[in-house]
């Protein structure tokens, strides 16, 4: 019996095989998807546009096939998918706001990433020049006695980044949140247009600072996709070993945070000297603390050495014998416990609507985990568990965190013991039957610590012709909003930081 993404690709011209399908879709069958979208019997992987084109990533939740939509605008209108399927809200204000392209019906037109203060509107698409001008954005009106408004940021206290958040409460209680992001635009699409693959895996591994390794290795692998590219098996195990090397970073320090807002500052003492030993085994390993610059079409720009497994061992060691008893610490602390069981409580039914990935969804019962779901080398031949829970609470969110760098621990010794000898990358070149202005496409989706890190791209002539780069954030800020209603004002910091959002991932 064919799936539903066969039978939705039935019959069409397939654009793309790198590795999943992509074919070009009518207006009446882009509504059919966004129909099942809002059924529940597809997932939305991406949605982002081009100056007379709009694409969909869509997943079958039952079988993990994947294929792209493709729908043909050359009036820039096309059929709103948000007008069924809220996830893709921000998205379409997104493509409108860089492409022009207007999604008909949509019940939000605000922009998004447009804050009034380019010189073009649509830089991307139909450029338009136009003057800043400093008219107000109208955030939603909230109804009701006693409600009363709290605006915080953009600018927050510490190192954070911008992103303002306007609370409407009755007393303490939080009834409605709304974000406004977009304050650290950088165009990192625009600058990937006409790009080099040198330059825009730099650009990839710079979207999200804390998130190098997974965009670079979700790009590199787009790009290998496009390409027909095979990196070398040493250069597969040592992505691996990047990547769980930065999801135990970051994971030990949210831990860490997340306590430190609910004013338990100890936690986040030793949590930090945790993950800075890691940090600092990275740098020894491979040159640079985040890894930057490591991962790269074709395979790795850097080898380990005997130092560098050296540095890894002893700080897992130190991890194994110091993170036990602080877990212990986080169990037995009633004070602690009252601040995050059942805060800021993210249902299961929504994250499964919204795909949530890595342990906000984990967190709320969806076990979606790209390393496991959609198996690729080496993972496919290593040994771990995908943690879930369905409490979907920050005290879940925590634990979720605390099984995954055990996970990660595991991981990266099966990495080391196991890491095959060989070349460290493939020579890249373009495809055997590459011609002058043939078109190759690719896309990957690698498992950061967030989550899901998806990427899109089609070369023309060993040059970037576009390229769409979705964080997994874009589906958890909206969640954020729904978690924190209900709550006091006072543990929006708590939620805030037991989910994680990047700014700069959704501010491309």
């Amino acid at each position: 019996m064919p799936s539903l993404i066969d039978r939705i690709l039935e019959g069409r011209e397939i654009r793309q095989r790198s590795p999943w399908p992509r074919a070009e879709v009518g207006a009446h069958l882009w509504r059919f998807v966004a129909n099942e979208l809002a059924q529940g019997r597809l997932g939305l992987l991406g949605l982002w546009g081009e100056p007379s084109m709009v694409h969909m990533a869509i997943m079958d939740g039952d079988t993990a096939e994947i294929a792209i939509v493709s729908l043909d605008c050359p009036d820039r209108v096309y059929p709103s998918v948000g007008v069924h399927h809220p996830p893709a809200l921000r998205l379409e204000r997104t493509a409108r706001d860089l492409f022009g392209l207007v999604a008909e019906g949509l019940p939000d037109t605000r922009p998004w990433l447009d804050h009034d203060n380019w010189d073009v509107r649509f830089p991307l698409g139909e450029r338009i020049d136009a003057l800043p001008t400093s008219s107000p954005y109208r955030f939603l009106p909230v109804e009701g006695d006693s409600v009363h408004q709290i605006a915080v940021g953009p600018v927050h206290a510490g190192i954070i980044e911008p992103g303002h958040f306007r609370f409407t409460a009755s007393g303490e209680t939080v009834v409605r949140l709304e974000q406004r992001l977009g304050y650290v635009h950088k165009g990192i699409e625009g600058l990937m247009t006409g790009a080099t693959l040198e330059r825009a895996v730099e650009l990839a591994g710079r979207v999200s600072g804390d998130s190098t390794v997974a965009y670079a290795y979700a790009f590199s692998k787009a790009a290998e996709a496009a390409l027909g590219l095979v990196a070398p098996d040493r250069a597969v195990w040592l992505r691996a070993l990047l990547a769980e090397l930065e999801r135990l970073a970051n994971h030990l320090g949210d831990i860490g945070a997340i306590c430190n807002d609910a004013s338990f500052a100890l936690m986040h003492a030793h949590t930090s000297v945790l993950r800075e030993t890691v940090l600092r085994a990275a740098n020894t390993a491979f040159g640079h603390r985040l890894m930057r610059d490591v991962i790269v079409p074709g395979g790795v720009a850097r080898d380990i050495n005997d130092s560098g497994r050296e540095a890894i061992h002893a700080a897992l060691d130190n991890i194994r014998l110091r993170f036990p008893a602080l877990v212990e610490l986080y169990d037995n602390t009633a004070s602690l416990q009252d601040r995050t069981v059942d805060t800021g409580v993210l249902k299961p039914a929504l994250a499964r609507q919204y795909a949530a990935g890595g342990y906000i969804g984990r967190a709320s019962g969806r076990s979606f985990d790209a390393r496991r779901t959609l198996a690729c080398p080496p993972y496919d031949d290593l040994r771990f568990d995908v943690p879930v829970l369905t409490e979907g609470d920050v005290s879940a969110r925590v634990w979720i965190r605390v099984r995954e760098v055990e996970q990660s621990l595991s991981l990266i010794d099966q990495i080391l013991d196991r890491l095959p000898e060989g070349a460290l990358r493939a020579q890249v070149r373009p495809r055997k039957e590459a011609r002058e202005g043939m078109v190759q496409e690719g896309m990957a989706i690698t498992e950061g610590f967030r989550g899901d890190v998806l990427v899109w791209l089609r070369l023309r002539d060993d040059r970037i012709e576009r390229c769409h780069l979705r964080d997994p954030s874009w589906f958890q800020w909206p969640l954020l909003e729904a978690a924190i209603e209900g709550n006091i004002v006072a543990d929006f910091p708590l939620c805030n930081k037991s989910f994680n959002c990047s700014y700069s991932g959704v501010d491309l």
